[in-house]
């Protein structure tokens, strides 16, 4: 092979692996960030979504448990329909020491069958992975209570020590009735900043996955 040929060669296979190099590091410090979604940064002020909330005239509402004053917990909703510009239906933001280290996108349409939000969940779900890489199956989870049964289905990412996305689908069937309903939460969670909190004196919240 002419040695023009080899050089042409070499300088095309370093190019290809150093294009790759960086596609690679894009990527994974895409996956390690995972930052929340509707333009929130992990650290943000409850006033941030306070004045999202009462821009588009939202339902709001705010809860500080006694037992834990470091807490502060914020949800979203409209009175009907979607938030806007979204398909989500309400989003829960809780703060510690005033810092977002937790977002909760919930899913609910009234419209739409059980068969279809479980499409959705799954739509989501493949999004996720093509964006955060892929997601943890969890333990699928179904019980009858009452003449209800319960299904539950989550996945999970943990990109990084301290942070977690968790992808979780409920689905309740009235086994009288023969009608079922879904709906699925998105959550979002920076454990790091609590435990900056926390390494001052601050009170332990654990994370409880049957709250969603």
């Amino acid at each position: 092979m002419p040695q023009g040929m080899v050089m042409m060669h070499m300088t095309r296979t370093i190019l290809c692996g150093v294009l790759a190099l960086f596609c690679a590091v894009e990527i994974c410090m895409g996956q390690t960030e995972m930052n929340p979604p509707f333009g929130l940064n992990w650290g943000d002020s409850p006033e941030k979504l306070v004045d999202w909330a009462t821009r588009h005239s939202l339902d709001l509402n705010v809860l500080q448990p006694g037992d834990q004053p470091s807490l502060r917990i914020l949800k979203i909703q409209p009175a009907k329909g979607f938030l806007p510009e979204h398909k989500a239906s309400a989003l829960e933001a809780r703060f510690w020491n005033g810092r977002l280290y937790e977002l909760t996108v919930h899913y609910f349409d009234p419209e739409a069958s059980a068969d279809l939000m479980e499409a959705r969940f799954e739509e989501l779900r493949r999004e996720l992975t093509a964006r955060h890489g892929a997601l943890t199956a969890n333990q699928q989870e179904r019980s009858v209570a009452d003449k209800f049964a319960t299904r539950k289905i989550s996945f999970h990412r943990e990109p990084s020590k301290g942070m977690m996305l968790l992808l979780i689908f409920t689905e309740v069937e009235d086994l009288l009735r023969q009608s079922k309903e879904a709906r699925f939460s998105l959550v979002y969670r920076n454990d790091n900043l609590k435990l900056e909190s926390n390494k001052d004196g601050g009170e332990v919240e654990k994370f409880d996955e049957s709250k969603e």
